[in-house]
């Protein structure tokens, strides 16, 4: 969350709305994303017409499918942080959920029914879980991978801003984060508004996953 309110400023100055995929990861104040501290930041971004989905409430990377009904997964956050444990459907539908019920305590409305897994790490039956419980995993473009979370010595900000401008194509989706622990010179502030520019300059458009083009 370290460049949130840079995002939602920079947003809201180009007009463009975007999907917030969600979860209760540790911040750079020491809280979590969706601590009641952070409630007056995700209602300015439902106010400014953005939409939201579900990343899992702890973060929670699949690791493998296990037996015939259950998947190992490691959550990022969370009593369970850091250890490999087996969930059944309704168990990982829970955590897909439960970024739905403490979105409406925050906000007092509800994530659209979507949702990515971490890193992007799914199998066929992960997406089937998800889809049991009402919500469509939404992946991204090839293109739209904006590499914000690789390291910034070997993909400077120029390089990841000028490979956007030039493969990022029609109804592709993008993909970036609210702040990445790991990279030393933050992506937002240097490359999300000349992005933006540089694409409305080439004719596109934005829209939020799910809305039509």
């Amino acid at each position: 969350m370290s460049v949130a309110q840079q995002v939602a400023d920079i947003l809201r100055k180009q007009q463009v709305k975007a999907t917030f995929f969600l979860a209760n990861e540790k911040t750079f104040r020491n809280d979590y994303a969706l601590d009641d501290s952070w409630q007056s930041f995700w209602n300015t971004l439902v106010e400014d017409g953005h939409a939201f989905g579900s990343h899992t409430l702890n973060h929670t990377y699949w690791q493998k499918d296990h037996g015939s009904d259950s998947v190992v997964v490691k959550a990022q956050f969370g009593p369970d942080a850091g250890r490999n444990i087996s969930m059944k459907n309704a168990q990982f539908c829970q955590q897909i959920k439960d970024v739905d019920q403490r979105f409406r305590v925050l906000t007092g409305k509800p994530v659209s029914k979507i949702w990515r897994a971490p890193g992007g790490k799914t199998s066929p039956r992960l997406v089937h879980f998800g889809e049991v419980c009402g919500f469509k995993h939404i992946g991204w473009s090839k293109a739209g991978f904006l590499g914000d979370e690789l390291s910034s010595a070997d993909f400077p900000n120029s390089f990841l801003l000028n490979r956007a401008l030039k493969t990022l194509e029609n109804d592709d989706i993008t993909m970036a984060h609210l702040g990445i622990w790991s990279r030393k010179d933050p992506w937002a502030p240097a490359v999300l508004e000349p992005l933006i520019i540089g694409l409305k300059n080439k004719g596109f458009c934005f829209k939020k996953i799910g809305e039509a083009l």
